[in-house]
């Protein structure tokens, strides 16, 4: 069976794409979880990793012999051994265009992904306020996420950005999350699609193993306070 080395599911945005492609999909796999404790080489993290992952990184996917890390090597590796799960959208120019922006989000919305660490079971919209007051590099990349997503989801005509799941979902998930976490101001329509991520049983399901862990890691989260941890969400 596949296995998928990954982190810490409230901290993890990387870890949880292929997590939820899988799990949405319907792909049997094996989670191995690996706790943040450090990211220096002698991490009890690292020390984990050594012998799977020459990165030293999750995720990593393991396949019998072969091993898989980087989130989009991952998916298309799935999407290659599972094709009728149709992972990625059938026609040809779609296709393209949902592996344009999974690339986008690959090396890209930098601000969003610095000033808006993924913190499922928290919801911090006092802090999300002031980050969309002064930085502006969060409100670019807010509006290039509607910018790409309305078009898409008015030209499939939803529910999801192709019309149903695919990886580009699973890809933007983390993002998702994050807007919810921080409360950053959304139209309608894509607050709606954040929504119906949010909803999706893959997504749920990781969402709530993130909740359920409660291990606060200061290092992760150096805006909170243990003591601010772990409450219920409102």
């Amino acid at each position: 069976m596949i296995q998928l080395y990954i982190g810490n599911k409230n901290y993890s945005s990387w870890s949880m794409r292929p997590w939820v492609l899988l799990k949405q999909a319907g792909i049997p796999f094996e989670e191995v979880m690996v706790r943040f404790d450090a990211f220096t080489p002698d991490s009890q993290f690292k020390a984990a990793l050594k012998p799977v992952s020459p990165t030293g990184k999750v995720p990593v996917l393991v396949d019998g012999d072969l091993v898989v890390w980087d989130t989009l090597a991952i998916a298309e590796y799935l999407a290659e051994q599972f094709p009728d799960k149709q992972l990625w959208p059938t026609n040809k120019a779609a296709r393209a265009r949902a592996r344009s922006i999974c690339a986008e989000m690959h090396s890209g919305f930098t601000s969003l992904r610095n000033h808006c660490p993924m913190n499922i079971e928290a919801r911090l919209p006092d802090t999300g306020a002031l980050l969309w007051r002064d930085q502006p590099g969060v409100r670019a990349d807010v509006a290039r996420l509607i910018e790409m997503w309305r078009p898409l989801l008015q030209a499939h005509g939803g529910p999801l950005l192709f019309g149903d799941f695919s990886v580009a979902d699973a890809y933007f998930a983390p993002i998702c999350t994050r807007l919810v976490t921080y409360g950053l101001p959304l139209p309608e329509d894509i607050a709606a699609y954040v929504q119906r991520v949010c909803a999706l049983p893959g997504v749920k399901a990781w969402i709530d193993g993130a909740c359920a862990e409660q291990d606060f890691l200061d290092f992760e989260e150096p805006y909170r306070l243990a003591s601010q941890a772990n409450k219920p969400q409102a």
